[in-house]
């Protein structure tokens, strides 16, 4: 038996039946032994009732109609339907009530009693006709009650099983469809079916297991896709510089020695690009697939803004502000948006100087403004600011051509590029795709502003640490 509705249906029913049977044995014996003790007193009141008859009633020698008067007015008086007969079996008299009931054939349990001068006496005792006993006058009891001993307890318990049988079947049948549903639904699933969804229907424990099924298919599906798409555009995006190494090698054996040195830094440039795709596809994946990240650091977002700028020569102001989550992933999404920023708005090329780099913490640290301080007259510019109790703001504004309002979404998604962008500046389609993975994992956000005056401007927003 392997469908599980059939077997809780039985435990029910079972446990059901086992509790009726259980009742009805200790019914049975609490009515036996009132069956027994109503009998006893019956008994003993019918003997009295005897001895006094017996006193009073007119010998067996008086006339045949003093008898019958004598015995019907004790009738009437104990209010019991009585019969008399004489010592050989002869009836001599017969109260009216007993005439009655003995002409619908219910006289049959009339009690004898015998008395001393050989006559017998007959009484119907009060209960045992229509409409009395025990069991009252309900007719449907009073129809069990006539069956053999034991036949009436039997089939009123059968018929308390059937109810319960009856009663229990939908319920239980109408759980494990909706647990056959959801099986079905995660079998689906697991044949390939990403798109599969099973019913909430419900606030009991089988709809929050629906829930939590359907929750967890779409975290799935999103992480499936995601990993789909990244696989087949970093596959499409690994054939370029491939290609271009490709080339560079074969040429490089007929090549002249000025040749070979143009070659050699189109092969180191080819190489780099591969790097940084294999890394930001590599960093993309682990955030795809950790839900969660540590947040226990206390990360200073003034002093990394400052450092990150340097290397574009890019302008820096704000107020020291402290944020939770992971440096390391901050500092590439800061990275990222300044790379960007260069690489599309136009600005100065990269340097490397310590020195431009310790002016830019010491500028941004003392509060200087878009007039002064490291990058001033930069095309870049990178603000830190409090939006209110719990949240700061990166901006990132840059002078170049803007982004047109049809593309400020989709920017962010991996892999995509403005038309034209590609062939002019390069570039992967990643850098913005995984700023905005970092905000999200970091419970922020980000987007893109049409910049006054010309440009963009991309807006990181991020809860302040609790200090």
């Amino acid at each position: 038996m392997r469908s599980l509705y059939v077997r809780i249906w039985l435990t029910v029913v079972v446990a059901l039946a086992l509790f009726g049977f259980a009742s009805a044995w200790m019914m049975q014996q609490h009515f036996e032994g009132e069956r027994v003790r109503a009998e006893g007193v019956a008994q003993e009141r019918l003997n009295a009732w005897a001895d006094l008859l017996e006193r009073t009633l007119p010998g067996a020698d008086a006339p045949r109609g003093e008898q019958a008067m004598a015995l019907r007015d004790w009738s009437m008086r104990l209010r019991m339907p009585m019969a008399l007969d004489d010592a050989k079996g002869q009836r001599l008299a017969t109260s009216d009530v007993y005439a009655r009931r003995e002409a619908e054939g219910t006289a049959q349990r009339a009690q004898p009693v015998r008395l001393d001068d050989g006559r017998t006496l007959w009484v119907l005792r009060p209960g045992l006709g229509r409409g009395g006993g025990a069991l009252g006058g309900a007719p449907a009891l009073l129809a069990l009650r006539m069956l053999p001993d034991g036949m009436g307890l039997a089939l009123l318990l059968l018929l308390l099983f059937m109810a319960v049988a009856a009663g229990a079947w939908p319920v239980v049948r109408r759980l494990t469809r909706r647990l056959e549903a959801l099986k079905l639904g995660v079998e689906a699933f697991g044949q390939g079916a990403l798109h599969q969804r099973v019913a909430e229907d419900g606030q009991d424990e089988v709809a929050a297991l629906g829930a939590s099924f359907n929750r967890a298919a779409t975290r799935i599906e999103a992480l499936l896709r995601s990993h789909q798409s990244l696989l087949a555009n970093a596959s499409h995006e690994l054939r370029s510089p491939l290609a271009r190494l490709k080339m560079a090698v074969s040429l490089a054996e007929d090549a002249t020695p000025a040749q070979r040195a143009t070659l050699r830094t189109e092969i180191a440039t080819n190489i780099a690009e591969l790097d940084a795709l294999v890394e930001e596809v590599l960093l993309a994946s682990r955030l795809d697939a950790s839900l969660t990240i540590d947040m226990t650091h206390s990360v200073e977002l003034l002093g990394l803004a400052a450092e990150e700028a340097a290397r574009v020569d890019a302008l820096v102001q704000g107020v020291e502000l402290k944020v939770q989550g992971d440096e390391r992933l901050l500092r590439r999404a800061l990275r990222n948006l300044l790379e960007n920023a260069r690489r599309y708005g136009g600005g100065v090329g990269p340097t490397s100087c310590a020195d431009a780099v310790a002016g830019a913490v010491a500028g941004a640290v003392a509060g200087a403004d878009a007039n002064g301080g490291h990058g001033a007259g930069s095309d870049i510019e990178l603000s830190v600011r409090r939006i209110d109790a719990a949240r700061a703001e990166v901006r990132v504004c840059d002078r170049g051509p803007g982004v047109p309002e049809a593309y400020r979404e989709r920017i962010f998604e991996p892999f995509f590029r403005l038309p034209g962008h590609a062939e002019r500046e390069g570039g992967v389609g990643l850098g913005l795709a995984l700023v905005r993975q970092i905000a999200q994992r970091h419970g922020g956000s980000v987007r893109c502003e049409a910049r006054e005056g010309g440009g963009s401007c991309f807006v990181l927003m991020l809860p302040l640490a609790n200090v």
